[in-house]
């Protein structure tokens, strides 16, 4: 019940202005992944990550198989699992965007077969390079609104609640790794391989970039007046890493304020700066860079969550 009801509230909070920017975001984020997909990975027989990559080797032994709606059908079950174990809101925007990269990239494979745009077939190098770029950014506009193109995200997600101790990133590279060594024996080619780390490498320093800058990890200063405790909480609870409140003064106004510390890995940052601004709409953000952070969570890497 109480989950019915958070995502009731999620969808009051979630105005037509908002629902409007979102999809400005995934239309081009889509759209710059299924060019980069279309033109340079298929044309190329590059592995892909995900179940992006997954679809392609489908696609590959069954060529009547669309990669767009094969994509799609895969994600049905994990996006199923993702509503009732992770959270109905976040399913349900990842399930909006599953669909429409699935129209996406069938659609942009429907103009390629009508010669509207070319396939790249030249130097596979220059192929990973450039679509690892434009799926890195593709999926950077996505992220950035608050949810994913499904895939190995949710299964590592997935997978975190069966085993706490690992790391999300940790299982989502597990997960890829998999799929690319599919590939690979699939089209017969370790040269896909090592073209797939290529794209992958390039993919997510492309993300970082637009959406983090060069930082490895950020700090967040929240100044709040009345909802530290709450901000807190929610950082501890759905942002998965730990705060600090402290108790001030402002200088100026004298008014009593609230200053709630946090620490966090640079992909983290979008999503806990928006369950802020959620929370406590006035609430003044300062972020600074932490290009080392020490301690449970972070460093080392057996510890890491």
């Amino acid at each position: 019940m109480r989950k019915n009801n958070s995502l009731r509230n999620d969808l009051k909070k979630y105005s037509f202005k908002k629902f409007a920017v979102d999809n400005v975001y995934f239309l081009i984020g889509c759209l710059l992944y299924s060019l980069g997909v279309n033109i340079f990975a298929i044309p190329n027989n590059i592995a892909q990550s995900g179940m992006t990559g997954v679809a392609i080797i489908i696609n590959y032994l069954f060529p009547q198989c669309p990669v767009g709606l094969t994509g799609f059908l895969l994600n049905v079950p994990l996006i199923i699992l993702a509503w009732i174990f992770i959270g109905k809101f976040f399913t349900f925007k990842t399930l909006w965007v599953t669909a429409m990269l699935s129209v996406i990239i069938d659609g942009v494979t429907f103009t390629m077969s009508k010669g509207v745009i070319g396939a790249y077939q030249g130097d596979k190098l220059l192929a990973s390079i450039f679509c690892g770029a434009m799926c890195g950014a593709g999926l950077a506009l996505i992220i950035v609104r608050g949810a994913t193109s499904g895939g190995t995200d949710i299964l590592g997600r997935l997978l975190k609640k069966m085993w706490p101790h690992m790391s999300i990133g940790r299982m989502i590279m597990l997960c890829d790794a998999a799929v690319v060594i599919a590939a690979a024996i699939v089209f017969r080619s370790v040269d896909s391989v090592l073209y797939a780390a290529i794209l992958i490498f390039v993919s997510s320093k492309t993300m970082d970039f637009i959406l983090y800058g060069t930082g490895n990890g950020k700090m967040l200063y929240i100044f709040t007046k009345k909802k530290g405790k709450e901000l807190a909480k929610t950082i501890t609870e759905k942002g998965h890493r730990g705060a600090t409140i402290i108790e001030g003064e402002g200088g100026y106004t004298g008014e009593v304020s609230e200053l709630v510390i946090c620490v966090a890995r640079s992909h983290e940052i979008p999503h806990i700066k928006r369950m802020c601004k959620e929370i406590d709409p006035e609430a003044f953000i300062v972020m600074s860079e932490a290009n080392e952070i020490l301690g449970y969570g972070f460093n080392p890497p057996a510890l890491d969550d």
